[in-house]
């Protein structure tokens, strides 16, 4: 486990609020040695570009199983950090889901508080923090610092009143905080709450980013401290792909 921690170590600390790490979201073993060619350091892998990459819906649409199959491909194509996607947990318990990761070599994750295997109901506050510090408890107890990212759906999902969400973002990621996480995910939060969120969170916030839009220092001067791109990349080569295969149909 001596690598898996020393990676894991290496992962944590390029979460810098001011000074962003940033690390492309791939799908395959190809996408992630493009990225690693590019010069980036660490890597993450999307649920949605993964899913889609296999003919699978996002949202659970792919087995725990599948997704630690496709992701040490991953894994074992590239040397850099890996962090996986994995949505809610797919109905799992922690002990599963970190023993899963480590035996691929997987050294983070993210886990949001949608539960889709149950109608797509949210988590209460405190029930995501108590599954964030399961998951911290067994990967403690492995040897390995498994990088938390804790993600909040609050706002992508435009959950209750408008004028109240980020309070209410902000309490559960504290929470989240709390119980051993290390980054901070309010996905879909609105450019505008960013400097409000990076000032009042304990942690690094993790963004993701549309890469062909998206301003680096922007986000930097509001305080991020990870930025990824969900499925914005694939979306991206995608809608390029078409263009170019336009030329020959």
């Amino acid at each position: 486990m001596t690598s898996l921690e020393s990676k894991a170590k290496a992962f944590l600390a390029l979460h810098r609020p001011g000074d962003p790490g940033v690390f492309p979201t791939v799908w395959d073993a190809w996408s992630a040695n493009v990225a690693v060619a590019a010069g980036f350091s660490a890597l993450t892998i999307g649920s949605h570009p993964m899913a889609d990459s296999i003919g699978r819906k996002d949202q659970e649409g792919m087995s725990f199983a599948e997704v630690l199959t496709r992701s040490r491909q991953v894994v074992e194509s590239v040397e850099v950090p890996v962090s996986v996607d994995i949505e809610s947990g797919y109905g799992l318990e922690p002990a599963q889901l970190i023993e899963g990761l480590l035996e691929i070599g997987a050294i983070g994750l993210n886990i949001e508080d949608t539960v889709h295997r149950e109608g797509g109901r949210l988590r209460s506050a405190q029930e995501h923090a108590d599954f964030v510090g399961a998951l911290r408890q067994f990967a403690d107890a492995a040897g390995v610092h498994v990088v938390i990212n804790a993600r909040t759906d609050l706002f992508i999902r435009g959950v209750g009143a408008e004028e109240d969400r980020t309070d209410r973002a902000i309490e559960r990621l504290r929470l989240a905080a709390e119980a051993g996480a290390d980054s901070l995910f309010p996905a879909g939060a609105p450019e505008s709450e960013l400097r409000r969120l990076t000032g009042e969170l304990p942690l690094p916030i993790s963004v993701a980013a549309q890469p062909g839009v998206a301003d680096k220092a922007k986000l930097a001067e509001a305080g991020v401290g990870r930025i990824s791109f969900g499925p914005y990349l694939q979306r991206t080569l995608t809608a390029e792909t078409q263009r170019l295969l336009a030329r020959w149909s």
